[in-house]
């Protein structure tokens, strides 16, 4: 914070010709202060990509643009492939084969956010190669837009389109956005401070030795790493959105109430956004696109060709996904759980829908109850995956999958390690999910706009008050910066 009250500072006091220089100096002394060296291998990436957008954009045949195309994504991915999965494949190899060794000598700390800034990169040389984005004539100003520091460690992914002519436009401060920056930081934080890192206490101590625990402790140690995750990322989000809007820039919205969501399909609109239309734009339209041109007939075993191209689009997809946040098979099956749901959406689609128009047509009166428990059915189908992506091993995680509905007497060893702490956490969600529910939109930012100020400043006293007296001051990392 202290960090982040020099910036701003120094942003303002510089004249606006110079201020990109003062956010770029600013994110890679952010970025550095972690690892230097890996500072020097973001400015190295930086400028590739700089250059291969520069040749693609000059380049008159199609084979020299498809060079330089090929010459950035193999180094992109190449390098998070080097850092993040080599080790896991090399651990893979030696589980079926114990004498071989893969890469033994690739035990590499992984670059802080090198899954955000090599997404990031990659949209943007690909939308240079298809024509949809200028190349950036400014390295200084190409450089900020890859390490701008409220972003670069757990996103959001932002696209070039968006952010790099904000780089270019001058702004001058807005107490309407100074403002509401300032609240959406502090709603943020209370999400993270107050609600995630209380129940992670909680959580960590039942995933952490899952077979000592069963019933209903398992069932709310998943619902509550369910409101863990979402509070700590949504919150890291907010604070990011707050930081970069004081200063002039508009981050997009990374989440939208996903637990209100009625679907799968749906929470995947509404979850980590600029990921999941990354992966959108960049994978699966490319792959069924791909599979539709291959595909000659309209039919195959008694289903359309769409479906075909739609679930195997999916299955890679969701795969691939889970793969991305991390080198582990409990990633993979809880992206792969995640494409199964969307593939039993799409395949069951016609008969939930013969089903609802037969229930409910006569019974209109009936629909927000069906409304709400499509929303309850919902949340805990992703709930249920969670637990993948939180169990320390498919181990764990099959335990505790089987487990929830299990009841062999109660064990308060949970309990006991949270003494209050858990109550106090269950209130500040129970707060966090009545501000969602009483509004249309993720955060706070307009919500007591028509209040009278004696409200509104009630209720931003109390929320500081909270964050004093009920936070967790412990250090408890951002569970998406690991990613």
């Amino acid at each position: 914070m202290v960090f982040y009250l020099v910036v701003v500072l120094a942003f303002y006091l510089t004249p606006a010709r110079h201020r990109w220089a003062v956010m770029l100096l600013a994110s890679y002394c952010f970025y550095a202060s972690w690892q230097p060296a890996y500072a020097l291998l973001l400015a190295l990436m930086t400028a590739i990509d700089y250059f291969c957008a520069r040749r693609i954009g000059r380049a008159k045949m199609t084979g020299d643009r498809r060079h330089y195309f090929l010459l950035s994504l193999l180094i992109n991915f190449g390098l998070l492939l080097a850092f993040k999965y080599l080790a896991f494949l090399n651990e893979t190899v030696r589980s079926v084969l114990p004498t071989a060794h893969f890469a033994p000598f690739l035990d590499l700390l992984a670059p802080i956010g090198i899954s955000y800034y090599t997404l990031k990169k990659a949209s943007y040389v690909i939308d240079v190669y298809r024509g949809n984005q200028e190349p950036e004539a400014h390295f200084g100003k190409f450089a900020l837009y890859v390490s701008f520091f409220p972003e670069i460690t757990a996103g959001p992914i932002d696209r070039a389109h968006s952010l790099l002519p904000q780089i270019h436009a001058v702004r001058a401060p807005e107490y309407s956005r100074v403002a509401g920056g300032l609240k959406l930081m502090a709603w943020g934080l209370f999400k993270k401070i107050v609600v995630a890192d209380r129940l992670a206490i909680f959580v960590k101590a039942v995933f952490d030795h899952p077979q000592d625990h069963h019933g209903p402790l398992l069932l709310l140690a998943v619902l509550s790493f369910s409101i863990q995750i979402y509070a700590d990322f949504s919150g890291y989000t907010d604070m990011a959105i707050g930081m970069a809007q004081i200063l002039g820039y508009d981050l997009p919205d990374n989440f939208n109430r996903p637990y209100s969501a009625r679907s799968i399909g749906e929470f995947w609109k509404r979850w980590h956004i600029s990921l999941t239309t990354w992966l959108r734009d960049y994978l699966f339209l490319p792959v069924a696109s791909a599979l539709s041109r291959k595909i000659k007939r309209d039919h195959w075993l008694g289903m359309k060709a769409d479906a075909w191209i739609y679930m195997s689009s999916i299955s890679a997809t969701m795969l691939l996904c889970g793969l991305w946040h991390g080198a582990s098979w409990t990633f993979v099956a809880w992206g792969g759980l995640h494409g199964a749901y969307l593939i039993l959406s799409l395949l069951t689609r016609k008969a939930r829908g013969k089903w609802r128009k037969k229930i409910l047509g006569p019974r209109p009166f009936l629909k927000p109850a069906y409304r709400w428990l499509r929303i309850s059915l919902t949340f805990l189908a992703v709930s249920y995956i969670w637990i993948f992506f939180r169990a320390n091993s498919l181990s764990d995680a099959a335990y505790i999958a089987s487990n929830l509905l299990v009841v062999k007497g109660f064990h308060v060893n949970a309990f006991a390690q949270m003494g209050a702490e858990l109550p106090i956490a269950l209130a500040a969600a129970g707060l966090m999910v009545l501000v969602h529910v009483l509004q249309p939109h993720e955060g706070i930012r307009d919500m007591f706009a028509k209040r009278a100020a004696p409200f509104r400043w009630l209720f931003y006293v109390l929320l500081v008050l909270a964050i004093i007296n009920l936070g967790k001051f412990n250090d408890v990392p951002f569970i998406y910066v690991q990613f």
